[in-house]
């Protein structure tokens, strides 16, 4: 009778991107949640969270979040295949994006509360969003 040794072996095959992959949308879930809270405190707080006459949702924030999130992590997922320094670049790319995502923030019809909130939320979700994609970039 003729034995499989090998019927007991698991192979795990992982891509060279899962480690930036599951890392980018650990950072957009956690930035996610915390750019709610931001809405959520600052509601509480009584900062009115209407833009232009259009009331925003506290959820909002957070799927907003996320899908952004996601467009960056695109933005790495790219770099690391094109760029030859992807981590500088990524980095560069993303800090002139979110210094670009304030300036809507500043021109908005809305309070000088509601602005600055929003760009609270933007700076926060960067924060938590572009260290956690770089450091799983290649330097």
């Amino acid at each position: 009778m003729a034995h499989n040794i090998h019927e007991n072996v698991t192979t795990t095959v992982t891509s060279p991107a899962q480690p930036l992959v599951i890392g980018g949308l650990i950072a957009a879930a956690v930035a996610g949640a915390a750019t709610t809270a931001i809405a959520a405190a600052g509601e509480f707080a009584g900062i009115s969270l209407v833009v232009g006459g259009e009331l925003i949702p506290v959820a909002g924030f957070g799927v907003l979040t996320v899908v952004f999130s996601v467009v960056g992590l695109a933005l790495a997922l790219v770099l690391a295949r094109r760029a030859r320094r992807p981590r500088t670049v990524f980095v560069r790319t993303t800090i002139v994006l979110t210094v670009l995502s304030l300036l809507p923030d500043v021109l908005v019809d809305a309070s000088a509360a509601t602005r600055m909130l929003l760009m609270l939320a933007h700076v926060v979700a960067a924060a938590i969003v572009i260290p956690a994609i770089a450091r799983r970039l290649s330097a």
